[in-house]
């Protein structure tokens, strides 16, 4: 008996695929798998008979593969962003036919996905660039998701997405049709770079109550648990407080006492600040994330450098300071608080000026729902994000919405004195005091930029407005300053 049609399909079967086809498969729609490593097709098989005999049919020749979807077909393809989804659309589109649909669930820089679309419409296929976040357990159980590109591709798996996305009580599943071209792929990165900063932001926080205020992994454990039953409350606090908890199964101790301090990274929040750069839009906490994870990487240059120091009297702490632990804690909770405000401003300040540049109309306040379940960056704080934003869908930035800046200027005592405490002990926290300074430059109505661009001005002729005259202006600043020396 010939095998029924599916309702959709997907490529590439590596940890994501696997487990956002059998999430589909598990909302009861007929899924076929295809990978171009044919031992993954009947790992995932296996796994779909294993997790309740899942309707999911594998293929291990891409023409059978297409052929097994229902039309118009719709494939989502997992696979390493650049040349492989390439050859990948290269592979299925020989048997595509017109008003079928390819899905791009990876991180992928946002041209490349525009280009593909632009591409594949000259086959006649439709194409979606959609960022899936939640890492394994998201993507098996409910991830958020971020589809742009073809409205009407869009359309047809409408009904999969609102049922295999994180469902949220209250606000609805986290997916939502994010916008045109590669709209999709951009808020994800962003996404991404948010994520750089809060995870950078909590490593200091454990930074400062380990190294200055001396926290066992136990009171750690027990500080970041009662952090996530408050305002911080998130899947990465939680998390946090979970590895704290981890004992070593190779050895004495705790697990995260040996992981070696050097973080990896995969490009996103490479990518995000370069287009903070491109759109002149300010961004320190993610930059100073991302300068984190390069500095972390110079491990070995870091052991040399710390013998040179400790040699002329520099420590690891410069300053074995008394601390209260009670109020220590409660002072990073705030400081920690404060500087992710920042941290998200940021990343949502980027997303509106890209989407004013590129004319993609996305609603900020749509964003902060979907990830607020699913994805990593889920946080209770993105409900008042998105409060702030249906107050005041043009607002500025978040610092200047009524309810997050008296937030801030409660914790700001606060969170001066972690930066503070850090500064005199020799504990970088370039997160944390990229934040504050960020809040202090916002926050005052005139900066010291008068007189770099008086210096602009006197060694390059680029002129200056001033304060009281309309108009633009050229001193030359040289024969002036030649003649009062006279």
């Amino acid at each position: 008996m010939a095998q029924p049609l599916t309702r959709i399909g997907l490529a590439g079967l590596a940890v994501m695929g696997q487990n956002l086809a059998l999430n589909i498969a598990d909302k009861g729609f007929p899924i076929s798998v295809y990978n171009r490593t044919t031992s993954k097709v009947d790992e995932t098989v296996e796994r779909a008979k294993q997790e309740g005999n899942l309707p999911l049919y594998g293929f291990h020749d891409p023409e059978a593969f297409v052929n097994s979807i229902q039309k118009p077909r719709v494939i989502i393809m997992l696979v390493k962003a650049g040349a492989p989804v390439d050859q990948t659309i290269k592979t299925l589109s020989a048997y595509l036919e017109k008003g079928d649909c390819i899905i791009d669930g990876g991180n992928e820089w946002y041209e490349n996905t525009e280009r593909r679309e632009k591409e594949v419409a000259e086959l006649g296929l439709l194409y979606l660039g959609m960022g899936v976040s939640g890492g394994e357990e998201g993507a098996r159980r409910g991830p958020s998701m971020m589809p742009g590109g073809s409205f009407e591709a869009y359309k047809y798996i409408e009904d999969i997405l609102l049922k295999v996305a994180a469902q949220v009580p209250d606000s609805g599943p986290c997916v939502t049709y994010i916008g045109k071209g590669g709209s999709g792929n951009f808020v994800k990165m962003i996404h991404n770079g948010i994520e750089y900063g809060d995870m950078q932001l909590i490593a200091e926080a454990y930074d400062v109550l380990k190294s200055v205020g001396k926290l066992t992994n136990e009171e750690l454990q027990s500080a970041f648990t009662e952090w996530n039953k408050g305002e911080l409350l998130s899947f990465l606090i939680e998390i946090t407080a979970d590895i704290f908890g981890i004992k070593d199964d190779k050895g004495d101790g705790y697990l995260v006492d040996k992981v070696l301090d050097k973080t990896g990274m995969k490009g996103t929040g490479k990518w995000t600040v370069q287009q903070a750069a491109e759109l002149s839009v300010p961004a320190p906490t993610i930059e100073a994330s991302l300068d984190a994870r390069f500095l972390s990487g110079l491990k070995d240059e870091r052991v040399e450098a710390a013998k040179v120091f400790k040699s002329g009297g520099f420590g690891d702490i410069l300053t074995d300071q008394q601390v209260d632990k009670k109020q220590l804690i409660d002072d990073v909770r705030k400081a920690l608080y404060a500087a992710k405000i920042c941290s998200y401003a940021q990343g949502m300040n980027l997303i509106r000026a890209k989407s004013a540049e590129k004319g993609w109309d996305l609603e900020l306040g749509e964003l902060a729902r979907i990830w607020k379940g699913g994805c990593i960056i889920r946080a209770i704080f993105l409900d008042r994000i998105k409060q702030a934003y249906d107050r005041n869908p043009n607002l500025a930035n978040l610092l200047v919405d009524p309810e997050f800046a008296k937030e801030i200027i409660e914790r700001q005592t606060a969170w001066r004195r972690v930066v503070s405490l850090a500064v005199n002990s020799g504990i970088s926290l370039p997160g944390m005091s990229a934040s504050l300074a960020y809040f202090d430059s916002y926050r005052r109505e005139r900066l010291p930029a008068n007189l770099v661009q008086a210096q602009r001005d006197y060694f390059g002729a680029h002129t200056y407005e001033r304060v009281d005259i309309e108009g633009s202006y050229h001193t030359e600043w040289f024969k002036l300053a030649k003649q009062s020396r006279i």
